[in-house]
C-alpha cells in the first residue's frame, strides 16, 4: 500500500472529485455541485481527503469537524478498486485528523440501503446507533 497517497484536496480537484461521485460514491447529495463542495473547502480545506494510486484518483472521505463532533462523509472509492484496503487507509487518516483536532467520537452518514458499505463501516469498528435517529429539513 505504500503506492496509495492520501491528502487533502485542493481547489483545483473539486470538480474531479464531483465527477468521480458519479461512479464511486452511492447516492446524491442536495450539495453534490461544485459550489457546495467549493463552500467546503473554503470552511475547512483539510476535511475533503483523497487517495490517489500512481496519481489517480481512486478515493474520497469527507472527515468534517465542527470543533465538538467529527462527521464522516463520502467514504467512496473507485469500483475497480475496491477490497485493496484503500477505505481503510482513508478512514484511519480522517480519524488521526479528529485525533490531532481533539476529536472523541467519530459518526459517519451511512444509507441504509447500501448493504454493500455496511460491512465495510463494521470491519473498521463502527456501529448503527440505537439512542438516535437523524431528522433532516431540507433548507432549499
Amino acid at each position: 500500500m505504500s503506492d496509495l497517497h492520501i491528502g487533502p484536496a485542493s481547489a483545483a480537484d473539486l470538480a474531479a472529485v464531483l465527477d468521480f461521485w458519479k461512479t464511486a460514491a452511492e447516492g446524491t447529495s442536495i450539495s453534490d455541485d461544485l459550489a457546495g463542495v467549493e463552500r467546503l473547502h473554503a470552511r475547512d480545506p483539510h476535511a475533503l481527503l483523497l487517495a490517489r494510486r500512481e496519481g489517480e484518483l481512486v478515493g474520497t472521505v469527507i472527515a468534517g469537524f465542527d470543533g465538538w463532533r467529527c462527521h464522516l462523509y463520502r467514504l467512496a472509492v473507485h469500483p475497480d478498486r475496491r477490497r485493496q484496503g484503500i477505505g481503510s487507509a482513508l478512514l484511519a487518516a480522517a480519524e488521526e485528523r479528529f485525533r490531532e483536532l481533539g476529536g472523541l467520537r467519530a459518526d459517519a452518514m451511512v444509507l441504509d440501503r447500501n448493504e454493500r458499505a455496511h460491512g465495510a463501516w463494521a470491519a473498521a469498528g463502527y456501529r448503527p446507533g440505537d439512542q438516535w435517529t437523524r431528522w433532516v429539513k431540507p433548507l432549499v
